[in-house]
């Protein structure tokens, strides 16, 4: 008797942001409409995709959650399209704090997990891009994971991107797909986005989703690109500069070829090394 296979078609949304918040929700709302209308099960938008992406428009565009603007706009597409919604990043104000912080909601439009920015984003490239986010910006200290169709998906943001023990926690937590909204930037993008993603997706055997917002022609630009990777690092899907919707349908029998076939979390010498979770 043959086993079913299992597949999730995935929707990457790479949407144009401007200053006006509700021309944000509106276009964003529409572009989650069309890809339920490509079949999508899994939807995911960019970071910081109801505002500008920068120091001087957090504090302006903060919301609380799950109240305000943003995430009832996120609640009721997620209802009325009975999908997973991953609904990128925006800026998130609690108890006088400011985050960057990703929201996951279900068929039902309930809010099912909280991911807020873990590493911020403080860099000095000379003659590249200066940029500390945490001049505004608090950053988070939890993992956060939803489970689709008996699929577990594991959630990070940007920067956190580079950094392999998040993804490493996630794989140890039986994670097989990794959601990272993604703002990448000119200097950065081009050098490091896809070869990111196709390193964490090798090293954790699992597909990796990075989701950024079009390319604008002010303020912070964006690298756009957003990509769809394999557990094998392979590039299934991949968007150009400008506003865009990429599908792919994720078999994720891939992961436990993959794993089967190279089982390098078996192999891992944990009585030299591990990587383990402290804060919790």
């Amino acid at each position: 008797m043959q086993s079913v296979m299992r597949t999730i078609r995935t929707a990457l949304i790479q949407s144009r942001v401007g200053k006006n918040r509700s021309e944000n929700l509106q276009n964003a709302r529409k572009l989650i409409d069309e890809a339920k209308c490509l079949g999508a099960r899994l939807v995911c938008l960019p970071e910081c995709f109801n505002s500008p992406y920068g120091i001087k428009f957090f504090n302006e565009y903060a919301e609380s959650i799950p109240n305000g603007a943003t995430s009832e706009m996120l609640s009721k597409a997620a209802q009325e399209n009975q999908i997973y919604l991953v609904g990128g990043t925006f800026p998130e104000v609690e108890n006088d704090k400011y985050y960057n912080t990703c929201t996951v909601w279900g068929p039902e439009g309930k809010l099912l997990a909280k991911y807020r920015k873990m590493h911020l984003f403080d860099i000095d490239i000379p003659g590249g891009i200066t940029f500390k986010e945490s001049d505004v910006l608090s950053a988070g200290n939890e993992l956060a994971t939803f489970v689709l169709d008996g699929v577990k998906v594991g959630l990070g943001v940007c920067y956190d991107l580079r950094f392999e023990e998040l993804a490493k926690l996630y794989r140890l937590q039986g994670v097989e797909i990794l959601v990272y909204p993604a703002a990448f930037n000119l200097t950065t993008g081009p050098l490091h986005f896809e070869l990111l993603q196709r390193s964490r997706a090798i090293d954790n055997q699992v597909f990796v989703l990075a989701i950024s917002p079009a390319r604008g022609d002010q303020g912070y630009i964006a690298w756009g690109h957003s990509q769809i990777t394999s557990p094998w690092g392979k590039i299934l899907g991949q968007a150009k500069e400008g506003e865009e919707i990429i599908h792919v349908d994720l078999n994720l029998d891939e992961c436990d070829q993959v794993r089967q076939q190279i089982p390098i979390c078996m192999q891992r010498r944990k009585d030299i090394y591990d990587t383990v979770q402290i804060y919790k």
